[in-house]
């Protein structure tokens, strides 16, 4: 009994569509999803693997079979037939790429706006330090900041402007806001609230975060896996990005953007924790910036003369009492 071709196809069809349909949800390419905008993404992964898998499959499996079916045997010395083309085919072979690629960027669109791709409060105007000012004037070069040139995210006026935006209408605001300054080798987080600045980052578990970005020298690229959020952090502009982590772990921050020579070194952790382990990590970082503050001012708690009080610390510095003396009459008298 022969099977007429038209059953091989829907057999063939069916069968292609099943493998593609379970490789496209099993395909395990992608980390530990670990926020929610993590499932938007992989849905959106998940259906162009289906689709890529089953063109994969369908057009090997038609080179294939073609190899098999008409290929040389011996002795057949003559030409192939002239087929010229097929009008209907090169239609459908141009009609159905078409139409995927189309539904493809329609599904990115929503998935992009859906995690906040579109917010018109996404990237605001940051002020133009003067070191950047001089790296920018100087085509071909990059300027390293330095710990000592304040983050542009980190300064009053920007962060007024950044807590006096209005959410758009139906917009949940963010419940912990962090901003964050990008140089060339580290990432610099600031937490407005309380004051305390970093170079790792911790956020509470179930909580939506905004991170308010900008870079201090050149491009970088703010960029979790697990998260599967990435968002360019450019000189001269605060970009914005908002993410919900939903699993206690501790992830990995890469700079996705070639940012210089040590650009590979560019990374940190991201501590996503319970609200309890994040308040106990706040108040242990407000108590050692304390300490820190106490013990980098020199409190003069003796009735000493500036002599006595300085002596320790000028005897390191090589400074004798007598020049220490001089210096200071002398701009008395100024």
């Amino acid at each position: 009994m022969k099977i007429p071709s038209s059953i091989w196809t829907l057999l063939i069809g069916i069968v292609l569509t099943l493998a593609s349909l379970w490789y496209g949800q099993n395909h395990g390419l992608l980390p530990t999803a670990a926020s929610d905008e993590a499932v938007l993404v992989d849905g959106l992964f998940n259906t162009m693997m289906i689709v890529s898998t089953g063109i994969f499959l369908l057009v090997e499996g038609i080179l294939i079979y073609a190899a098999v079916k008409y290929r040389r045997r011996a002795g057949d010395n003559e030409d192939g037939p002239a087929i010229e083309g097929n009008v209907p085919l090169e239609i459908l072979w141009t009609a159905i790429p078409a139409i995927i690629v189309l539904g493809i960027s329609v599904y990115s669109f929503d998935v992009y706006n859906e995690i906040g791709g579109f917010d018109p409060h996404a990237v605001h105007a940051a002020p133009e330090t003067p070191m950047m000012q001089e790296s920018m004037s100087m085509p071909g070069t990059a300027i390293a900041a330095t710990l000592s040139d304040t983050p542009p995210s980190t300064e009053p006026n920007l962060i007024a402007q950044v807590d006096n935006v209005t959410p758009q209408q139906g917009e949940k605001p963010s419940q912990l806001v962090i901003n964050v300054s990008a140089l060339q080798y580290a990432w610099i987080f600031t937490y407005p609230d309380t004051g305390v600045t970093t170079g790792e980052l911790h956020v509470p578990v179930g909580q939506q975060v905004e991170m308010n970005m900008t870079a201090n020298d050149v491009i970088h690229a703010f960029w979790v896996p697990e998260f599967r959020l990435k968002q360019d952090v450019i000189p001269g502009r605060q970009s914005e990005i908002r993410f919900t982590p939903n699993k206690v772990g501790e992830y990995t921050l890469i700079c996705a953007e070639l940012c210089g020579p040590y650009h590979g070194a560019m990374k940190t952790q991201v501590v996503v924790e319970s609200q309890e382990a994040y308040d106990t990590w706040m108040q242990e970082q407000l108590v050692a910036s304390k300490e820190t503050l106490n013990q980098a001012v020199a409190v003069n708690s003796t009735d000493l003369s500036a002599d006595e009080f300085l002596a320790p610390y000028t005897k390191d510095m090589g400074i004798h009492s007598e020049m220490l003396h001089q210096v200071h009459h002398e701009s008395m008298v100024r």
